[in-house]
Formats: C-alpha cells, sequence, structure tokens
C-alpha cells in the first residue's frame, strides 16, 4: 500500500530531545486553548461587572429595562426623563436582521446547491472568485453602498415612502455582506455529502435536481443550519453597516421604511457621545451589550442543539 505523501520521505524518530518538543507544543497548544477561555470569561465578567453599575441606579429598573418601549438615553438631556426600554433597539437589530435573512438564507443556499451540484468548472471558477471579492468588501463600503445607492433607489421607487436612513436598506447590505458566508458554508455541507448516496439515488431513477433536493440537501441539513445561526449571529452583531445606513432614532415599530437605531448603532453613537464615564447613559451601553450577548449566546447554543439533532455521521 502506498504511503500518504505527508510521512514519504520523512525521518520520524523518538529521541530525548523530540520528547521534549513534543510536550513543549502540546503545552503552547494547551495554553492557546486556556487563553481563548479565558479571554471569554473576561469579557462576560467585564459586561456584568459594568452593566451593574446601570441597573443599580434610581433612574433604572430591571423590569422597564425588559418591557419598556421606548428609548431616550442620549436623547433626554434631563435624566430623570430619560427611558430605558430596550424593545425599540432590540425591534430595530430584528427588522434588519430579518431583511437581511431574506436576502442571504435564500439566495446563499440556491448558490451552494447551483455551485455544489450543477455548475461546471469554468462556472465555478468564475462565480467562486466572486464571492470571494463580496466577502472581502469592508463593512464600511457596504454602509455607504447602502446610503448612496440602496436607499435612493428605494425612494425612487416608493415615491418617496422611505426614509434617507431606514431599516431596508441597512438589511440589504448586510444581506449582502452575508451571503458569501451562507453560501460558502453551506456549500462544504453539500461536499461533505458522500457520493454513494448520489449514485444510490441516481441508481432508483432520480433526476440530478431531485437528488439534489430530495437527498443531497436533507443529508447535509445539519451544516446548513450551522450556516445559517451563524450568518444569523453574524448580521445581529454587525455594526458598522447599521451605524451608517439604519438611523440614529431608536423606533418601537414593525415598519421596514422607518429609521432603526439597533442595538449595535445605539453602541457605537453612545461612544461617540459626550457622556463621560460613571454616567447611567455611558453604563447603558453594557447593559444593550450583555443583551446582544446573550442572544448571540442564545443562538450559538440553539445552533448547537438542532445540529446535534439533525447530524449524520456516515462511515
Amino acid at each position: 500500500m502506498n504511503r500518504p505523501a505527508a510521512l514519504v520521505n520523512k525521518k520520524f524518530r523518538s529521541t530525548g530531545m523530540g520528547v521534549v518538543q513534543e510536550k513543549a507544543m502540546v503545552a503552547l497548544l494547551a495554553l492557546c486553548a486556556l487563553l481563548t477561555v479565558g479571554i471569554t470569561v473576561g469579557i462576560v465578567v467585564m459586561l456584568i461587572g459594568e452593566s451593574w453599575h446601570f441597573f443599580q441606579s434610581e433612574h433604572v429598573s430591571v423590569r422597564g429595562f425588559l418591557t419598556g418601549t421606548e428609548w431616550t438615553a442620549l436623547q433626554s438631556k434631563d435624566i430623570a426623563k430619560a427611558q430605558f426600554g430596550i424593545w425599540p433597539l432590540l425591534s430595530g437589530t430584528l427588522r434588519v436582521t430579518m431583511i437581511a435573512m431574506l436576502i442571504a438564507l435564500p439566495c446563499g443556499l440556491i448558490t451552494a446547491v447551483f455551485l455544489s451540484e450543477f455548475a461546471s468548472n469554468r462556472v465555478r471558477a468564475v462565480l467562486k472568485p466572486t464571492l470571494e471579492v463580496i466577502a472581502g468588501i469592508p463593512t464600511v463600503v457596504l454602509g455607504y453602498f447602502a446610503v448612496l445607492v440602496v436607499s435612493p433607489s428605494l425612494q425612487f421607487l416608493s415615491a418617496g415612502g422611505f426614509d434617507t436612513f431606514n431599516a431596508t436598506s441597512a438589511g440589504i447590505a448586510v444581506g449582502i455582506l452575508c451571503l458569501p458566508m451562507v453560501c460558502s458554508l453551506s456549500e462544504d455541507a453539500l461536499h461533505a455529502v458522500p457520493r454513494a448516496l448520489r449514485e444510490g439515488a441516481y441508481g432508483l431513477g432520480c433526476t440530478p435536481f431531485e437528488t439534489s433536493i430530495k437527498v443531497v440537501v436533507p443529508a447535509a441539513l445539519s451544516g446548513i443550519v450551522s450556516a445559517f445561526l451563524l450568518a444569523f449571529s453574524r448580521a445581529i452583531g454587525e455594526t458598522m453597516v447599521v451605524a451608517l445606513a439604519a438611523g440614529t432614532r431608536a423606533t418601537f415599530t414593525a415598519d421596514p421604511r422607518e429609521q432603526s437605531q439597533t442595538m449595535t448603532g445605539f453602541i457605537v453613537e453612545m461612544i461617540k457621545s459626550e457622556n463621560e464615564y460613571g454616567t447611567v447613559q455611558y453604563f447603558s451601553l453594557y447593559a444593550v451589550a450583555i443583551t446582544l450577548f446573550a442572544i448571540t449566546f442564545g443562538m450559538t447554543l440553539v445552533g448547537q442543539l438542532i445540529r446535534r439533532r439533525y447530524q449524520e455521521v456516515y462511515s
């Protein structure tokens, strides 16, 4: 039996120095893993500690924060009249994310199926680099694209029905941002499906389209769902595009034509504002940040459960 290329012409021998190098390498890998865990724990402790100051304020209540439908942290000059209900920011975040997912998920999956099952080598050689170019576009450029191209186009098509800054423009730009991620991860999942399943379907008389939709896609469902959830988390945490295109007015509405300040957009505006450290407004950004962290963490857990539920192992 031929040896793998990685083992050809290699001299492997166990020496005292080799054993020491092996242990040093394992220790270095373990240190990197512990560093990753330590950074995560440090971020969580920092968010909890700083947001604790926010909820200790006499002007804030946990109930009002979780159920309130007004957010005027930066608009109100008098702190006693400021409202700290998270729902306007959450509403804006979900509006932008849902619009982005309506674009990224179907387009990304269809493109992945086409590249994996139907595209010729020549077509794949054109489409793959194109997707990589989209993935390499800086988010600030996509934000300007939303402001200068998408938003004026929507206003022209709707005869002024959209605000200059609106959730739809930001959602479209974020959807373009997430499209390469969904396509690439879904294509990897489709490629991982064994060739024997496809040949079995062809042997039963299925057409290539039926084989793709009824056999390959269901077999790769766990990977596809993981790609969807990862794109969702990416969209909900996107900052630069929404800071430029969504607007700065927190609105509790489902209308995608209006301005919609997202949680990440508020964090950016808060940091750029003149509020000093120690004020309630300053600590409010940590309360928003830990809410965002809880949502993305919950999405990650759900993704793990779904992946294990639908995961299929082939020998």
